[in-house]
């Protein structure tokens, strides 16, 4: 559910977009955006930090796109999301010496300090991969192109970059030793 929570106002961005044009489908967006801040107040949950700063700038850019009819804001803010993620976590270790990787998944994998900096560095520096490459696509490309590329290649590039972490830190997680192995050994010995 939360996946699907997550992705919700991408998926009616791109319906909207195919049916109806990139207007409407930008006031669906903020509309999408707004209706994910009500679930959690619904569920009565907190509403994460990171929601609250896409919800905003999904306003402010998505808001501008209509108002000047000038699709170039909502292209703007897929960069600015990504640079401004690429920047928390550069700043947040440089400055305050909290490593905001390590935070979301401390608690459930245990990895040496320098593990955890080169991910927190590999994932600031997929940000900035990410908010360059929209720049370049929403700017050299036409607007059908930057949707698809917005809602599938992005999407696509965080899925595997994700993949590609999990692989990288597989050879760190413990190891668990088989339950029918460690059976297997006590009979042995008796």
């Amino acid at each position: 559910m939360q996946l699907f929570l997550e992705y919700f106002p991408l998926i009616i961005f791109f319906i909207v977009n195919s049916i109806a044009g990139i207007y409407w489908a930008t006031g669906s967006l903020i509309i999408a955006a707004f209706v994910q801040i009500i679930y959690y107040m619904i569920k009565k949950e907190k509403i994460p930090a990171k929601q609250w700063i896409i919800f905003g700038l999904i306003v402010v850019f998505g808001g501008l796109t209509i108002y000047l009819q000038n699709d170039a804001f909502l292209k703007w803010k897929v960069s600015i999301i990504n640079a401004f993620f690429a920047g928390a976590l550069l700043v947040s270790n440089a400055l305050f010496k909290k490593n905001i990787i390590k935070e979301f998944l401390g608690e459930s994998l245990s990895l040496p300090e320098n593990i955890w900096s080169r991910l927190n560095v590999a994932w600031a520096l997929f940000f900035l991969f990410c908010a360059l490459l929209n720049y370049y696509i929403a700017f050299n490309y036409d607007l059908d192109t930057w949707v698809n590329f917005k809602v599938f290649g992005l999407t696509g590039l965080m899925f595997l970059f994700s993949i590609t972490s999990i692989l990288f830190l597989y050879r760190y997680l413990p190891v668990e030793e088989d339950e029918n192995v460690t059976n297997a050994k006590s009979n042995e010995s008796n």
